[in-house]
């Protein structure tokens, strides 16, 4: 009996490598009909980190966390089998994701300037701008999950941005994110901080919503400095 157990589990762990490194290596393949190869490789693994980053943050917390799925030109996701308690662990687990995104990113921008390695660099664009894209204040984003612990109204700020994000940039995924974020904007509208409820889930110190806030813009900053000056360090090329 105990054997047969063990041999469930391992194959539930091997489930869960096999879903991740399945999903993974067809995002790879598709990548790589657009980027080539060794982009689509090195993308991936972006993402990878990224999404690490909110698995490792939420399993921290105590939160019931799926394995990093993958889907071509979408990107990728961990499921939350549990909900966060409060806005406090919303924002931690979302805020995880950018910031070891971020130093994802720096490794490829810090090799490539050793290396003098333009795919390398290109990477590492790649990454600065995924995960400053990433923090819209808008939910779904992760920005979106951030802010959330200063005020679920700020989402409407996202709004104009991701319209920006669109006018310069046209993509059907950004139509899907606008209509994954209008029941959010909708409960954002009619959110009323006095409701027992909303007090509950939103209810945090000034000082958490100060320190978020100052984290969130910092890494923002951060961001928008390190996309911008390696989007001219790669030249005509990037444009």
């Amino acid at each position: 009996m105990i054997k047969a157990l063990l041999l469930l589990l391992s194959a539930l762990k091997l489930g869960k490598v096999l879903t991740v490194a399945g999903t993974m290596a067809i995002s790879v393949v598709a990548y790589s009909f657009v980027f080539g190869w060794w982009y689509a490789v090195g993308f991936v693994l972006l993402i990878l980190v990224h999404e690490m980053g909110h698995y490792i943050a939420a399993r921290q917390r105590g939160l019931n966390v799926g394995v990093p799925t993958f889907i071509p030109f979408v990107g990728a996701w961990i499921a939350l089998k549990e909900q966060p308690m409060n806005a406090e662990t919303e924002a931690y687990v979302g805020f995880a994701g950018p910031l070891v995104g971020t130093v994802g990113a720096l490794i490829c921008y810090f090799l490539a300037r050793y290396y003098d390695n333009s795919l390398l660099l290109a990477l590492s664009y790649a990454g600065f701008f995924i995960n400053l894209f990433n923090l819209i204040p808008l939910s779904p984003f992760d920005g979106g999950r951030i802010t959330a612990v200063l005020s679920p109204r700020i989402w409407f700020f996202g709004v104009p941005m991701l319209a920006a994000m669109f006018l310069w940039r046209p993509s059907p995924m950004l139509v899907l994110v606008a209509i994954m974020a209008l029941p959010q904007l909708t409960r954002a509208f009619k959110y009323d901080p006095t409701l027992p409820e909303n007090a509950a889930y939103y209810g945090t110190s000034t000082e958490t919503k100060v320190t978020y806030g100052a984290y969130y813009l910092a890494l923002a900053a951060f961001l928008a400095v390190m996309s911008y000056e390696v989007h001219q360090m790669l030249g005509p090329a990037a444009r």
